[in-house]
């Protein structure tokens, strides 16, 4: 778990509610706390689950506003606590070079197969084990450069497109690909048509960690792995101009940026 603790709320001085202990948290920030009273806590309508020791996760997306709040039910009462979140400024990434048809897909079949894989991977998402191993810290899942960051905006071949949502770390196609966390996969497929090679790892507690564009994958549904244990390499399959891997964090289906996981 994160070592820091930024704050604690409570409904009087003698006896805190909740601490959150990701520092620094801004836009796309993954946030645990710990509920330090009996009770419920919910964030945006979402009833947050809470493990066996009273931590709980939640994450705030690229376009967050710089206050949310976090609801508290203790008993009779119900507090509102505020969490102050730093807004970002955005890089502009131009990518050129890519095939026109990974750029505008456009016959009937590949859109077909676009939206299939869509469902795929919103299913791997949805999962919300209760295995917590998104507390115990992550590593960076392969060695090389960063090559582009979280919240970006993507201009492919010259046409604005939505914002880069991963984490790239560029190097050599056979580069390994290591779990950063403890976790289960929920998919894992070979040819995706934007992402190629993909790999979910379910981190428990609605956090999942995704990674794009690999040469192979050698894992399967179900596999338990453990930090810092190979599952795959990287390649240059699906959308891609060059090797490298698109590393995603997401809770539930808020897109956070897993850099900051490193800062940790």
């Amino acid at each position: 778990m994160p070592a820091l603790l930024m704050a604690s709320f409570g409904t009087n001085s003698e006896q805190p509610a909740i601490q959150i202990f990701t520092k620094n948290p801004q836009q796309g920030s993954m946030l645990v706390g710990r509920m330090l009273v009996e009770g419920d806590v919910y964030f945006n309508g979402t009833k947050l689950q809470i493990t066996e020791t009273g931590e709980f996760v939640f994450g705030v997306g690229r376009e967050s506003a710089d206050e949310v709040f976090l609801d508290i039910i203790s008993g009779e009462s119900k507090t509102r606590f505020p969490v102050y979140v730093t807004k970002r400024d955005w890089k502009v990434e131009r990518i050129d070079g890519l095939p026109p048809s990974k750029v505008n897909p456009r016959s009937k079949e590949t859109l077909a197969r676009i939206k299939k894989e869509g469902v795929l991977v919103a299913e791997a998402r949805k999962s919300m084990s209760h295995q917590n191993s998104f507390l115990m810290g992550f590593v960076k899942p392969a060695e090389g450069r960063f090559s582009g960051v979280y919240g970006s905006q993507r201009v492919l071949n010259g046409e604005p497109k939505r914002p880069h949502f991963g984490l790239d770390i560029a190097n050599k196609v056979g580069t390994p690909i290591v779990a950063p966390a403890d976790g289960v996969v929920t998919l894992a497929e070979n040819d995706l048509f934007f992402s190629g090679g993909t790999v979910i790892i379910d981190h428990g507690y609605g956090i999942s960690t995704t990674y794009l564009h690999l040469a192979s994958v050698a894992v399967k549904v179900g596999d338990e792995l453990k930090q810092n244990m190979k599952f795959g390499t990287m390649g240059a399959t699906g959308r891609a101009t060059g090797p490298h891997l698109d590393w995603r964090l997401n809770w539930l289906k808020t897109r956070l940026d897993p850099q900051l996981l490193l800062l940790e």
